[in-house]
């Protein structure tokens, strides 16, 4: 668990599936829906939605891991980060041809329907077909 001591923040990612990540980080940054926002410890409490995007995990000033989320919920506080995540992805498990992949199939099921749902997957796919590239150029 985070302390003052190690001005850590503890940051847990969950899923339906699984319980995705659970470190101390010296930062991590979500990108929630009305903008991404980091967390470092003593962070003011807040609760967000969450927009499709990268979570970014950072200790001594670097990037350590990068997940995509598909959306949900955080909440931050001084001590702990927690997001509660509809599906998440680490990037260095994703090619860009995988998710360019789901942004084709995503684009033709919205052509052939016009559904919420069919809409917001095509959202998905775009973010992480931005997000595995934007991944490329960091490593």
């Amino acid at each position: 668990m985070a302390d003052e001591a190690d001005k850590k923040v503890a940051f847990e990612l969950v899923t339906p599936m699984a319980f995705a990540v659970s470190e101390d980080v010296d930062m991590v940054v979500v990108p929630g829906s009305d903008g991404d926002f980091g967390v470092l410890f003593g962070h003011t409490p807040v609760l967000t939605t969450v927009r499709p995007g990268v979570i970014d995990m950072y200790t001594e000033g670097n990037i350590t891991k990068s997940l995509f989320v598909e959306g949900g919920f955080a909440e931050a506080n001084a001590e702990r980060c927690t997001v509660l995540a509809e599906a998440a992805i680490d990037l260095n498990d994703i090619s860009i041809s995988e998710a360019e992949t789901r942004l084709v199939a995503a684009r033709e099921n919205a052509n052939e329907a016009d559904e919420l749902a069919v809409n917001r997957e095509v959202i998905i796919a775009e973010a992480l077909v931005q997000a595995v590239g934007r991944n490329a150029t960091h490593h």
